[in-house]
């Protein structure tokens, strides 16, 4: 078992090299074809240079696109890491529970409020240091994401595939997320349990209050980050990223959202936690960073690859072997390859 790390991801900016070297080929041979049509004929041309062979020019562009591509992961650098290791380390468990009801489509905050709620979880993990984070996606039901890891990566592709098709059941109700969210902690002693609620507060069901009560008297502190603006905006309707219509109640009237920021402090109220308006980013980052900086940290083991190894030099060491061998490689017709007749070049 190995696991892979690329070091320097800017360098596969090289690779738009290869494309440029291909179409410089096509348009070099396509001025010299139409160069030699008009000082003579095929027939001709092969008797004045019989040695000139189309394949083995072909072969130089590939060999030197193989060398860019080479290069280009040798200044990546791609690592290998071999050994697993326990590691000891101390954090809070933080279990995310994202609102993916239709509402979290309005476009009341940029993008909508929905795209909002994953940059807001995006910026919060990449601020963690060694914190157990899971997910949890909720609407008229909620559903489990991710259980509590520490792969940060695995989060956030999670995270970036949640929408607001993912679960049938519409609605908002937080507190099917609370109760999830409880099984998520299995340390009866641990005290250090988070729960971060990210929604419009639009609870369809308002049993959330009293679920937050009994979350808290299991240790559970509860905080939530609103999302959206307290004028509201419709939920658009769309396909293939155009607006067809907007949604409409059972009076035909246009459904405005509008984030509800009551129930969203009533909730972090009742479980010993703070309600966070998300609009600003930055704030709620640093919000989140300020209270589990004030936290006590709990010890857990943690299984890691250590010991990674750079592979560079393997592909530097290739590129510059094919480098040599297209500076010495001739466009002329070889022995063998005049026999296999390859492009048709002797008739």
């Amino acid at each position: 078992m190995f696991q892979f790390q690329l070091e320097e991801k800017i360098w596969f900016w090289i690779l738009l090299v290869i494309p440029v070297i291909i179409l410089l080929f096509l348009l070099l041979q396509i001025w010299k074809y139409k160069a030699q049509r008009k000082f003579a004929n095929k027939a001709m041309l092969k008797k004045l240079s019989p040695n000139q062979s189309l394949f083995k020019a072909i072969l130089k562009v590939l060999v030197l696109c193989v060398v860019f591509a080479c290069l280009s992961l040798a200044l990546v650098n791609p690592k290998i890491g071999t050994k697993l290791e326990t590691v000891k380390r101390e954090g809070v468990d933080i279990v995310f529970a994202v609102d993916v009801s239709k509402s979290m489509l309005a476009e009341d905050v940029a993008p909508n409020r929905l795209d909002k709620s994953k940059q807001l979880v995006t910026q919060i993990i990449n601020n963690l240091a060694s914190d157990r984070i899971g997910i949890i996606a909720y609407a008229g039901k909620a559903f489990p994401q991710l259980p509590i890891t520490t792969d940060y990566a695995s989060a956030k592709m999670f995270l970036q595939n949640m929408n607001t098709d993912m679960l049938s059941s519409q609605g908002t109700a937080i507190n099917e997320a609370i109760e999830l969210a409880k099984t998520y902690f299995d340390d009866d002693e641990q005290t250090n349990r988070v729960l971060i609620i990210i929604s419009d507060g639009e609870d369809h069901n308002s049993l959330a209050a009293g679920v937050a009560e009994e979350a808290s008297e299991e240790g559970i502190r509860i905080f939530t980050i609103g999302v959206g603006d307290i004028k509201g905006g419709p939920i658009p309707i769309k396909r293939n990223g155009i607006v067809l219509n907007y949604k409409k109640d059972r009076q035909g009237e246009t459904v405005i959202t509008r984030l509800n920021e009551e129930t969203l402090q009533a909730i972090a109220d009742e479980a010993n936690g703070a309600y966070i308006n998300g609009k600003n980013t930055n704030d709620v980052v640093d919000s989140i960073k300020e209270i589990l900086l004030k936290m006590d940290k709990k010890e857990f083991e943690a299984k890691e690859f250590a010991d990674f190894k750079d592979q560079f030099q393997w592909f530097l060491a290739f590129g510059i072997v094919l480098l040599f061998i297209d500076i010495f490689f001739l466009e002329r017709k070889t022995a063998w390859l005049k026999k296999l007749n390859l492009f048709n070049e002797n008739l």
